[in-house]
């Protein structure tokens, strides 16, 4: 198993936040870079997100099927790190799926 490879993403990872905290970037709108505009469609953007997860999982999928048939020179650690990766997205977007429907029932309820 190729640690280091593992340790190199996770010090990127950490830089990469380091820098998003300390400034963040503005887009031509005046908005934060991959934030959604002030007028833009919610639908849009969810399903923009969801897309995300979809190709996600996909690209795992095909990984997984790569290296069981050994089609390709991935290794192991290739695959769990994408595999973990499409699972961290699915249960993120799950996780909004669950506010959404709970923020739903809240109003519904406030109506009644």
């Amino acid at each position: 198993m190729n640690v280091d490879r593992m340790q190199q993403l996770v010090q990127q990872m950490r830089a990469l936040a380091a820098e998003a905290a300390a400034s963040p970037r503005l887009d031509g709108a005046g908005s934060p870079a991959g934030a959604p505009a002030a007028g833009g469609d919610f639908a849009s953007t969810l399903r923009a997100a969801l897309d995300g997860v979809n190709a996600q999982m996909q690209q795992a999928d095909r990984m997984q099927a790569q290296f069981s048939t050994g089609t390709s020179d991935l290794s192991l650690s290739d695959v769990m790190l994408a595999t973990q990766k499409a699972s961290l997205s699915f249960q993120a977007a799950l996780q909004v799926r669950n506010k959404l429907v709970s923020a739903y029932q809240d109003i519904m309820n406030i109506q009644a």
